[in-house]
C-alpha cells in the first residue's frame, strides 16, 4: 500500500536547482526529446518497454517534451520539478483520467476521484490507516506471516511470488474485512490478478488511445474480474451490516465514516474504497518482498547484516509492532527495494490554468509524466545506482539524498495514504520470515514486468533453508 512523504522516510536535503516564486532559481529548461509517429507519437516505444523508455528520456535532460499518442508531454526526472507536480496536484494539476481498465476495477475511489470529491473522499479513508490504527494491524501482519513460516520446511522447494501473494492477501482479507476464509483471498486474488495484468497491457498498448466504447478481448477479461470483485466486495459488506458488532477491521471503519456534512459513504464508494485499499495492501506489498528475497540473495553481505540485526533484536521471539522502530537495517532493505524496484512505477498530472515547473510555465492540457524507476536508478542523486546497497539508508552515515530523489510512495497531498501500513507490514514479514529462514533463489536474471505494480517476469523459485541459528 503505497502517506509520508520522502522526507518522512529519511530522505533529506533539497534537490539542488530551484523552484517558482520570489525569484528563486529557475529549473531546468524544457528539452526535445524523441518526436515519434503522426498520431501515434512515441507511444510504440513506450509500449514495448517503458521502463528502458524512460530511461531513454532522461538521457535527454531533466524536463523532456514528447508524445503520447497526441497528448503534448513532458517527462520530469529532476526532483525539484518531481516534488514540484507532487505537490501542487490539485491545485495547478489535475489526475489524469485513466483508462477503462483502471476505472473499471478501481471505479471513482480515492486514488483517481479529483477535487472536492477527493477531498472529501480523503478525510473519511484517512482515519482507516492512521498509525494508531496500523499498529493495532501490526499483530495480525506477524501472526499471518508466523503461519507461514510454521509451514516452511528446511529443504522445501517453494514459488516466493505465490507465497508472497498468498501471504499478503491473508493479511488484507483479515486487516481489511474482518474475514478469515480462504475462499475470500482466493476468489479476489484470482481477478486481481486478471485485472493487473489486463490494466498493464492496456495502459502500455493502442488500448490507452481506444475510445472506451470499442470492444476488445482485453476488456471483457476485466469486465468479468471486475464482476467478481464486486460480488466479494458486496458480501462481505452484507455480512457485515448484518451482523451489527462493533468490528475493528478497516472495511468496518469505512461503513461509520461520517463527512463533515454528517453523510456516509454509498454503497458504491464504499465498493471502490475497499478495492483500493486491497490493491494496496496486497498487490503492492507483495511484489516489494518478492524483490526483497530476490537482491537478498544475490547480496550476502546485505543478507549477513539483516541476520544480525534480526539476532540482536528478537532473538528467537516473533516480532511486535514496537519492534518496527527498532529495525533501522530492515527498513532499510525495504527501502533500498523500493528503490530499485519501485511498485508504483509512475505518477503523471495534467497541468491546469497557470501550472508551472522550476519557475516555468507549463502550457494548460499538457500531461507531465514522471518515473521511479528512472529517476530512483540516477547516478546522480543515488552513487552505484545498480548496486543493492541497503546501508545508504543509514541516517548517521548513509548516503545524502535529495528530496524526491525517492518517492516510491507518491508525496504531496495525494500521497499515498497506506505508506504507513505498507512499510510497518513489509518490515514485520521479512522479520519473522528472514529470522528462521534463508531462501535460496535459482540462479538467473528476473526482469521487471510493468503493469499496475512492477512484477517479476516469472515464477521465482526458491529452496528453503532453516537457520541453524534459531
Amino acid at each position: 500500500m503505497s502517506t509520508e512523504n520522502g522526507t518522512e522516510h529519511g530522505v533529506g536535503g533539497g534537490a539542488g536547482s530551484g523552484s517558482a516564486g520570489g525569484g528563486a532559481k529557475l529549473g531546468p529548461e524544457p528539452v526535445q526529446g524523441p518526436r515519434g509517429l503522426p498520431f501515434l507519437g512515441s507511444l510504440p516505444q513506450f509500449g514495448k518497454d517503458p521502463l528502458t523508455f524512460f530511461e531513454r528520456l532522461r538521457s535527454h535532460g531533466d524536463v523532456v517534451r514528447w508524445k503520447f499518442g497526441r497528448n503534448r508531454c513532458l517527462f520530469v526526472s529532476d526532483p525539484s520539478c518531481i516534488g514540484e507536480l507532487l505537490a501542487e496536484t490539485e491545485r495547478t494539476y489535475d489526475q489524469p483520467r485513466l483508462g477503462i481498465a483502471f476505472r473499471t476495477v478501481m471505479g471513482e475511489g480515492v486514488v483517481v476521484a479529483r477535487g472536492h470529491d477527493w477531498r472529501r473522499k480523503r478525510s473519511l479513508v484517512q482515519p482507516s490507516v492512521r498509525p494508531k490504527q496500523v499498529k493495532s494491524y501490526a499483530a495480525t501482519m506477524a501472526a499471518c506471516a508466523v503461519e507461514v513460516a510454521d509451514a516452511w520446511q528446511d529443504g522445501r522447494r517453494v514459488d516466493i511470488k505465490r507465497e508472497m501473494s498468498a501471504l499478503t492477501q491473508n493479511i488484507a482479507v483479515r486487516t481489511i474485512f474482518g474475514v478469515d476464509t480462504p475462499a475470500d483471498a482466493a476468489s479476489m486474488g484470482r481477478a486481481m490478478d486478471v485485472a493487473q495484468q489486463e490494466i498493464g497491457k492496456e495502459f502500455s498498448g493502442l488500448g490507452a488511445v481506444l475510445p472506451d466504447w470499442v470492444p476488445t478481448p482485453g476488456r471483457a477479461r476485466i469486465k468479468k474480474a471486475a464482476a467478481v470483485i464486486d460480488a466479494e466486495v458486496g458480501r462481505v459488506v452484507a455480512r457485515h451490516r448484518d451482523g451489527g458488532e462493533d468490528r475493528p477491521d478497516l472495511l468496518s471503519r469505512l461503513l461509520t465514516a461520517v463527512d463533515e456534512k454528517g453523510e456516509r459513504l454509498s454503497d458504491q464508494e464504499i465498493r471502490d474504497e475497499t478495492v483500493t485499499l486491497y490493491i494496496g495492501g496486497h498487490e503492492t506489498t507483495s511484489s516489494t518482498l518478492v524483490w526483497a528475497w530476490y537482491l537478498l540473495s544475490r547480496t550476502p553481505e546485505a543478507r549477513a547484516a539483516l541476520t544480525a540485526e534480526l539476532d540482536a533484536v528478537l532473538g528467537d521471539r516473533e516480532p511486535g509492532f514496537d519492534d518496527y522502530a527498532r529495525l533501522p537495517y530492515t527498513q532499510a532493505v525495504v527501502k533500498e527495494t523500493l528503490r530499485l524496484y519501485p511498485t508504483i512505477w509512475l505518477v503523471t498530472g495534467v497541468a491546469k490554468e497557470g501550472a508551472t515547473l522550476g519557475g516555468r510555465p507549463v502550457p494548460e492540457g499538457t500531461r507531465v509524466w514522471s518515473s521511479q524507476w528512472a529517476t530512483q536508478r540516477d547516478a546522480r542523486w543515488f552513487p552505484e545506482p545498480e548496486e543493492f546497497r541497503p546501508e545508504r539508508w543509514d541516517a548517521e552515515n548513509g548516503d545524502t539524498i535529495a528530496e524526491y530523489a525517492w518517492f516510491p510512495f507518491g508525496g504531496g497531498p495525494r500521497g499515498c495514504l497506506g505508506t504507513r501500513f505498507a512499510m510497518v507490514e513489509a518490515v514485520l514479514i521479512l522479520a519473522v520470515l528472514a529470522r528462521r529462514f534463508d531462501l535460496e533463489i535459482e540462479p538467473g536474471e528476473i526482469l521487471p514486468v510493468p503493469s499496475l505494480t512492477l512484477q517479476p517476469d516469472r515464477d521465482v523459485m526458491a529452496t528453503v533453508r532453516a537457520r541453524a541459528t534459531v
